[in-house]
């Protein structure tokens, strides 16, 4: 069984482990004391070599990420750490803001120096107030002790932070709405290009990047690219959260090399509850295409997953087991879809109020055959055209269910209504006449 690789995750444990003294008893800072006497440049090499994908959710390349900003021109640049977290099942960065506020704010100090920024922020979501409050604290630490502020350990580098709590959307855990809500507008998708590493927040050359990604970059800088790339796949290297959440005895946060198999991951968290098996379960968070038990030894890769059908994304495996009504599951994510689309485009806008009217009319028992045929027809007009990516998203889970478990959706047709005891499945305590007020 491939062993877990505790990084980013080594200290949560600890007394105060969010506390600087806590966080440089235990390595902390080593990367960004090292990188202060390197080479910008070799810092940008050093983060490409090592294989580190954004952590976020797309994959892509961090340090071709950075490089691609055009060449200084004596205008400011700015870093922008997206810690919007809010997909559906993903739950791996507020804890590390909790936990760890200075690995993040060490990644940023070395981000920011590699890249050439004087002025870094940190978007967090604004009704995680205890994360807010802890990032905070950390930077007026950081501040005090000199990892902030003018003349940077006296290597004449400058630097100041700014935490902004984000208004609760979604759609600002895209990076162009990201950057539209950070400017004061109100948090809508950007056409690219330009990007944002041309014209991004306030039409400057601008990295935006994960709390995840930013917070591996000290360990990289500080260990050594060798000891990175050691870790994972060929082609995903490293190590990451899996975050375990649902059905499974222990549900967590598992610092594991990409690569390892959900069967392994499942093992670890104890197995499912008592006298259960496993139904479905999502690879990367509710905006991917749902997997079942025959995909748990699929390792938990880009390429792997991809090749499998779904897509990695944030690493939230939601385990649901035999109780789980799958139409009713993907009819709540679609209510959140729905609810969370910024309307600015009209497949996304539309697709998914008709998505959520004809699963609503599934689950309730009151649809018809013709319905499960539209579902996919109202998919096929969203995926690939909407704005951004949450179009594509809201579509995944109901595809993916359908192909895989289109007799479920049948039985809602021919028996009218859902098989399923909701009680059964629920975690916490089950009130069906209050869920029927709410509808």
């Amino acid at each position: 069984m491939t062993d877990l690789t505790p990084v980013l995750s080594k200290t949560w444990g600890l007394d105060h482990s969010w506390n600087l003294d806590t966080y440089v008893a235990n390595g902390g800072y080593e990367g960004a004391t090292k990188a202060l006497t390197m080479d910008p440049a070799d810092i940008i090499q050093a983060v490409k070599d090592s294989g580190l994908r954004g952590r976020g959710g797309a994959g892509f390349p961090t340090g071709m990420k950075w490089g691609f900003l055009p060449a200084p021109d004596g205008g400011p640049r700015y870093l922008v750490v997206n810690a919007d977290e809010s997909e559906p099942g993903a739950c791996k960065d507020v804890p590390t803001m909790m936990a760890t506020p200075h690995a993040v704010i060490e990644g940023i100090v070395i981000t920011s120096f590699a890249i050439g920024c004087n002025h870094a922020f940190i978007y967090v979501r604004g009704e995680v107030v205890h994360a807010h409050r802890r990032l905070m604290k950390a930077v007026a630490e950081a501040r005090d002790n000199g990892w902030l502020g003018t003349n940077i350990k006296g290597t004449g580098f400058n630097l100041e932070i700014t935490v902004h709590a984000g208004a609760g959307a979604y759609i600002c855990g895209e990076e162009t709405a990201l950057l539209d809500s950070l400017e004061g507008r109100r948090g809508q998708p950007r056409l690219k290009p330009p990007f944002p590493a041309v014209a991004g927040l306030y039409a400057r050359p601008t990295v935006v990047n994960s709390v995840e990604s930013i917070s591996s970059v000290p360990p990289i800088i500080a260990k050594g690219v060798d000891w990175f790339a050691s870790m994972g796949t060929e082609r995903s290297k490293g190590m990451g959260f899996f975050s375990l959440s649902g059905h499974v005895k222990r549900p967590g946060q598992y610092e594991a090399p990409l690569g390892i198999t959900a069967r392994e991951l499942l093992e670890m968290a104890g197995g499912m509850r008592e006298g259960h098996q496993l139904k479905f379960w999502t690879p990367g968070g509710s905006s991917t295409p749902i997997f079942t038990e025959e995909h748990l030894d699929t390792p938990l890769d880009y390429e792997s997953v991809g090749a499998a059908g779904s897509m990695l994304g944030t690493r939230s495996l939601q385990m649901f087991d035999d109780t789980t009504c799958v139409v009713r599951a993907v009819e709540r994510w679609t209510e959140f879809y729905k609810h969370e689309s910024c309307g600015k485009c009209t497949p996304c806008r539309e697709g998914t109020y008709w998505l959520e009217l004809i699963m609503r009319r599934l689950e309730a028992g009151q649809g018809t055959m013709a319905d499960i045929q539209q579902l996919l027809d109202t998919c096929d007009s969203i995926a690939g055209r909407a704005f951004c990516a949450l179009g594509d998203a809201a579509t995944s889970s109901v595809i993916s269910s359908v192909n895989l478990f289109r007799e479920e959706y049948e039985r809602h047709v021919t028996e009218g209504g859902c098989p399923f005891d909701h009680a059964a499945s629920a975690l916490f305590d089950y009130d069906s006449a209050a869920e029927e007020a709410n509808a």
